[in-house]
């Protein structure tokens, strides 16, 4: 089965550019769009808001959010209201965040796994719609339920590199974003990890539009459910991956 086809709008590009890829994504009969989070760069709750409502077919994906900067509660507050508004059309992947701008932030976790883990179980349980009540290391809640939880919760994914952090994602969330994929046996690893009713979706840089067809069969034969194209930091504008691929 062929996977699904997406691309990234960097947030290298200024955010007054999105609302354009946006329709020339959605004028393209694109799959998907993702956005991701970088300090201190745009937001991915807001640019996802923004893209969901300027199309109408689209699913957008955010990978990833970094959890050390959101409280649990917030972060499935913010989902919830995006999946309601704009339901079937969401995807959001949490992840450690890069190490360094988290000191940075004053938000770095002695434990980044144990953070993720309890992070990410809190708003998986939120956003059923459970009470929660926790008390663990990072994250600690006291009966916190949302009122407005998505009748349906968005997909769940947890984005990873290190094998630890796959197997978590196998583990507690719906699936795994793999992110600068280059090598098709990253990805057999990661679905033989994650098992077969999970979500593998692969970010791949790509410099140049040739042979975008076969390389995105080959990581569909490797195991990836989404392949999500990416252009360079150098040159972020997606839509010319858009036309390639339309």
């Amino acid at each position: 089965m062929s996977p699904v086809v997406g691309v990234v709008f960097r947030p290298q590009s200024p955010s007054e550019e999105l609302r354009a890829v946006v329709e020339h994504a959605e004028s393209a009969g694109l799959a998907e769009l993702w956005l991701w989070e970088d300090c201190f760069l745009e937001g991915g709750l807001t640019t996802a808001a923004a893209a969901l409502a300027w199309s109408t077919r689209l699913r957008v994906g955010i990978g990833l959010l970094p959890v050390p900067l959101r409280n649990p509660a917030l972060a499935a507050m913010e989902i919830a209201t995006l999946a309601r508004l704009f339901p079937g059309r969401l995807t959001v992947a949490l992840g450690h965040g890069v190490q360094d701008w988290m000191v940075q932030v004053g938000a770095a976790a002695a434990s980044p796994m144990t953070l993720l883990r309890e992070h990410t179980e809190a708003v998986r349980s939120l956003l059923a719609g459970e009470t929660v009540t926790v008390s663990g290391r990072y994250v600690n809640l006291d009966a916190v339920a949302l009122d407005w939880p998505p009748e349906v919760p968005p997909t769940l994914l947890i984005g990873a590199r290190g094998p630890r952090t796959v197997a978590l994602a196998g583990e507690v969330s719906d699936g795994v974003l793999l992110d600068s994929v280059v090598d098709p046996d990253v990805v057999r690893r990661a679905r033989d990890v994650v098992g077969p009713d999970r979500r593998v979706v692969v970010y791949t840089e790509r410099a140049d539009t040739a042979e975008l067809g076969a390389w995105v069969a080959e990581l569909g034969d490797a195991g990836a459910d989404s392949v999500v194209l990416q252009a360079t930091e150098a040159t972020p504008d997606p839509r010319p991956l858009i036309d390639a691929l339309s």
